[in-house]
């Protein structure tokens, strides 16, 4: 899912594991394509000058739309994406002109009043086929993959390493986005130049890993470890220009400790005490064994207020001066 021009591989008004229904078309909008947490609304004059990105509080793990939601998810998500936005304005993205996290009146009459602080307005781009994943730090799937092979998506890496452990550099990892209800596919860089070139490759790689830095930066001093994210691109069919787009650096798409916790030692658990959707994923797979064919167990209400807590506490936390806290 993207904030752009709707991908050719999904027909309109498909979301995987969701109900059509739950989709709203307010006044002005046309609901064009969901993702798993997002939905993309094109203006029902026809035109393209715009589009519109909404946050849900729909939340996924292992492939699978949850239940229940996240209360506030939508909001919480929208806001840090923005404000994320803001710190990295030197690099080009897909908001329309004066969209920011204090967006002007202009902007704000704009979004449907039922979209109100989940929505974003961007221009339509297209979108690169690639998950640009930058991993600073060994964990998930990629500690898996090393404890088998030494290796994180086929890089080698020295020995000794811990799960949670910071790698001696970042790891440029992408994916290959797979038609919608499909598994995405890890794949080599040069694997990823014979999808889109030589040139728009390297172009992708340099910018996530120079985002990246730039964000553990700003994350680090307000006490939080970025672990690693995702990034999504496109081109500005007007200027031609690389464009960072969708969400950035959310807890959804991003793994985020906390430092301090981190700093102290202890096991896995405590050194990397998440202010992502890991709650979700950890319930989920003591919960359930994700059979073919299964339905995921509903989240407990417990489960779903501590993601709440974790994912307002992070925004609070980056979004303070770090003379604040």
């Amino acid at each position: 899912m993207s904030g752009t021009r709707p991908p050719p591989i999904a027909p309109p008004a498909v979301r995987d594991n969701v109900p059509v229904s739950e989709t709203t078309e307010p006044n002005g909008w046309t609901h064009t394509y969901s993702g798993k947490v997002r939905d993309l609304y094109a203006p029902a004059d026809g035109s393209t000058d715009r589009m519109l990105v909404v946050a849900s509080d729909r939340v996924s793990a292992f492939d699978h739309v949850l239940e229940p939601g996240i209360p506030g998810k939508g909001e919480l998500l929208t806001a840090l994406s923005l404000w994320w936005f803001d710190q990295l304005s030197d690099i080009p993205n897909h908001l329309l002109p004066d969209h920011a996290q204090n967006a002007d009146d202009t902007v704000r009459e704009l979004i449907p009043t039922e979209f109100s602080g989940r929505a974003m307005l961007v221009i339509g781009l297209d979108m690169f086929p690639i998950e640009c994943v930058v991993r600073g730090y060994l964990t998930g799937s990629g500690w898996k993959e090393y404890v088998a092979s030494q290796s994180v998506c086929g890089i080698p890496l020295p020995s000794g390493l811990r799960n949670g452990d910071r790698l001696p550099e970042p790891l440029f990892t992408p994916a290959y986005k797979a038609p919608l209800g499909e598994h995405d596919e890890n794949i080599s860089f040069s694997r990823m130049i014979e999808l889109i070139g030589e040139d728009d490759a390297v172009a992708l790689k340099d910018l996530s890993l120079a985002i990246y830095d730039t964000a553990s930066t700003i994350a680090e001093a307000r006490g939080v470890i970025l672990a690693d994210t995702k990034f999504e691109f496109g081109r500005n069919p007007a200027t031609g220009v690389i464009t960072l787009a969708d969400e950035v650096l959310t807890a959804d798409s991003s793994r985020y400790w906390d430092a301090a916790a981190y700093a102290a030692g202890g096991s896995p658990e405590e050194r990397m005490a998440s202010f992502d959707k890991q709650i979700v994923r950890d319930w989920m797979a003591a919960n359930w064994d994700q059979a073919e064919g299964s339905t995921p167990p509903a989240l407990p209400q417990d489960i779903v207020e501590q993601t709440t807590a974790r994912y307002r506490e992070l925004l609070e936390r980056l979004t303070s001066s770090p003379s604040q806290r």
